[in-house]
């Protein structure tokens, strides 16, 4: 296999709850990404973005590296993950420190950043990130990178994203058993975003729905910084097992009637198809009884998030609406009951790739995976140095916001 530059090769692994996807790209001098492969295995060692089974789970990420290293001629060896799952959960808070010399350092803004982890954390859990939204300094106007600015007060309005370590250990372990070093770990919220969010609506403030196989991904920016997320554990596999149950069918075939039907308008009463039942034989199924469980399901997803905006008074800081993304977003109609729901504008969110990978990859399956790679990409070029803390096994050594206890 051929070699290339270590510090100009990204490889970026998805690890999601229904497939693997590992993507390895070359960062040219221009700072654009060439991707060199593309690695898929379907998933059956996660529940809810959480390793169940870690067998199940390394013997997948092989598959999906190797066939990566195939199409790139490389051999992968360092790599960066995305990080989901129910046990995700998220706070705002506020960090204030003095500043000693006039003069705003890097040391300053760091301790803010501490004081800003000071606030009561659920049992079972741990500070994993800390993202700065703005900085204020002297009680005057936001800003977002106060280093080299003067004043004597400084405060920090942060974004804490709380999680299981044991979680996040085992997907990590499992990459290692499976052959890689991970060496970034980055919020799927975030990667997704990238991918499929624009300037301006990160700017003027979009909420997006990354609907997954085990969870879905909420996530609201406003002035190009992340302001609220959470980790809905609903998503599309729940779709799926209710039509199985339902109408007693295998998964795969309730996975095509999903596909296939969505949530059209409620069929007419005599409309009737021919399905295949789990021991293999031949029924009918009324479409509308299959409506009603796929409706019934996709009101109760939408509902969820509509109580979330509604909780946290976050209607007004996404006037640009709502962006879906990830395979549940496929469903068909479900943007417009969104917007039924929620009263915002809805769309579909498919990643901005080049015309060359965008048969294989511009689909909004595929977001969380190109946004990681891309998110890893800006992180290479782009270096974050005001944050600097104490690093464990060189994990996250570009965002340098982890807890020095993760590893």
């Amino acid at each position: 296999m051929k070699e290339i530059s270590s510090d100009k090769l990204i490889t970026a692994i998805d690890v999601g709850t229904t497939k693997i996807c590992v993507l390895v790209a070359h960062q040219t001098e221009h700072g654009t990404i060439d991707i060199l492969g593309i690695g898929k295995a379907p998933s059956y060692g996660l529940k809810k973005g959480i390793v169940v089974d870690v067998a199940k789970t390394v013997q997948a990420i092989k598959l999906a590296i190797k066939e990566a290293e195939r199409m790139a001629g490389i051999t992968i060896q360092s790599v960066g993950i995305g990080i989901s799952g129910a046990h995700i959960r998220a706070a705002n808070s506020l960090g204030v420190t003095p500043v000693k010399f006039g003069a705003i350092t890097s040391y300053d803004v760091h301790q803010a950043l501490a004081a800003a982890k000071a606030i009561p954390i659920p049992e079972g859990l741990q500070i994993l990130q800390v993202l700065p939204q703005y900085f204020v300094i002297d009680g005057q106007e936001r800003i977002l990178n106060p280093v080299g600015m003067h004043g004597v007060r400084l405060e920090v309005h942060a974004h804490l994203i709380m999680g299981s370590v044991t979680n996040v250990q085992n997907l990590v372990t499992c990459c290692q058993l499976a052959g890689v070093t991970v060496a970034d770990i980055v919020l799927e919220q975030l990667a997704s975003a990238q991918a499929v969010l624009s300037a301006d609506e990160k700017e003027l403030g979009v909420a997006m729905l990354d609907i997954g196989g085990g969870t879905s991904d909420f996530a609201v920016y406003r002035n190009d910084s992340i302001w609220h997320t959470k980790v809905i554990p609903l998503a599309g596999n729940h779709f799926t097992q209710d039509i199985a149950i339902g109408v007693r069918t295998t998964l795969e075939e309730a996975e095509r009637l999903k596909k296939t039907y969505g949530l059209l308008p409620a069929p007419n009463t005599n409309d009737v198809i021919e399905i295949e039942t789990v021991q293999r034989t031949k029924q009918p199924l009324a479409l509308k009884n299959l409506h009603l469980i796929i409706s019934s399901r996709a009101q109760e997803l939408m509902t969820l998030v509509h109580e979330e905006i509604k909780a946290h008074n976050l209607h007004e800081t996404m006037p640009t609406g709502m962006v879906l993304t990830g395979g549940g977003s496929l469903l068909k109609g479900l943007p417009e009951l969104g917007e039924k729901i929620c009263g915002i504008p809805v769309r579909v969110g498919v990643p901005q790739i080049a015309e060359a990978y965008a048969d294989t990859l511009g689909t909004p399956q595929y977001a969380t995976s190109y946004g990681l790679l891309f998110y890893l990409a800006q992180q290479k070029a782009h270096a974050i140095t005001a944050f600097d803390g104490p690093l464990i096994h060189r994990v996250f050594k570009r965002m340098r916001t982890w807890v020095s206890e993760i590893f």
